[in-house]
């Protein structure tokens, strides 16, 4: 927000009375067998074969999913960054973030069990797909930017909008703010910074002495905030004509535009007696 988530077969006794005593053995035998074989091939069923990541996760987010889902040490996948030869653009600086495509990923490639450095050179190609094509390439170049800065205003569009239909209401203000030389002023900048999400940003954070403080300097933060989805970056190539430079969710479902700046602070107002409201309500 700009203020200002087997069957198994039965056994039969087909004679009455016959050696009693083994048969139930056998019965009993049969059983204790069945039973961890059935707990191993439930194991086997509940391990995961695809990775899912989800639109708008942090890299920190795919990394820790990634050591979850292949059963590795927390803090492994971040670890392989530098071994894992990823095909980033220069402007990222060797720096995954925006670039960890969201999409579901197989455990299991080419007959392979999957490693941290397949998954993320995996994203890593699939984002190079996606971003590099034509429509985003050409997108970019025509609001004169590069692709990486097309990523990262995705990447706000992405933290910043309530749904789909705001994304390129959102993708505008960002324009609107940077070409009046305005800093844009997005709380979702100072959230990655402290590595929260929270829709409360305090006079303290935004004085917070970091190159993703959207408050105090200008211009685009130094990389993506979140990896992007399809739909924010067509928001980020083909912003809503608008001419709104602020935006608050007063509630959910009701995000505001303006241009106004007193309109603003009186739906910024509206915004805080909801969340008073909330409090109070828990």
């Amino acid at each position: 927000m700009h203020m200002n988530t087997p069957p198994r077969s039965a056994i039969r006794l087909t004679r009455r009375g016959r050696l009693v005593l083994i048969a139930t053995g056998a019965v009993v035998a049969g059983t204790a067998v069945a039973v961890p074989l059935l707990s191993l091939q439930s194991e086997e069923e509940k391990k995961p074969t695809t990775l899912l990541i989800p639109e708008g996760w942090r890299a920190g987010q795919v990394y820790e999913a990634v050591d979850k889902s292949l059963a590795l040490p927390p803090g492994t996948t971040k670890k392989s960054l530098g071994k894992a030869d990823l095909k980033l653009p220069n402007d990222a600086e060797g720096n995954p973030e925006g670039y960890l495509f969201p999409a579901t990923y197989p455990l299991e490639q080419n007959g392979k069990k999957a490693t941290p450095e397949s998954l993320l050179s995996y994203m890593v190609d699939t984002a190079n797909k996606k971003f590099n094509g034509a429509p985003i390439a050409a997108g970019a170049q025509r609001n004169a930017m590069n692709v990486y800065q097309a990523v990262t205003i995705a990447s706000i569009v992405q933290a910043e909008a309530a749904t789909k239909a705001d994304m390129g209401k959102v993708a505008r203000v960002v324009f609107n703010r940077l070409e009046r030389g305005m800093p844009l002023q997005m709380d979702s900048t100072i959230n990655y910074a402290l590595n929260r999400s929270t829709l409360r940003t305090t006079d303290a954070d935004t004085r917070i002495d970091s190159p993703y403080n959207s408050y105090q300097r200008m211009g685009l933060p130094p990389t993506p905030i979140d990896n992007p989805g399809e739909d924010a970056m067509r928001a980020a190539i083909n912003p809503t004509p608008g001419n709104w430079l602020y935006f608050v969710t007063v509630k959910p479902g009701d995000t505001r535009f303006t241009a106004d700046y007193e309109e603003h602070r009186r739906n910024v107002a509206e915004f805080n007696r909801n969340q008073q409201a909330e409090q109070k309500a828990k």
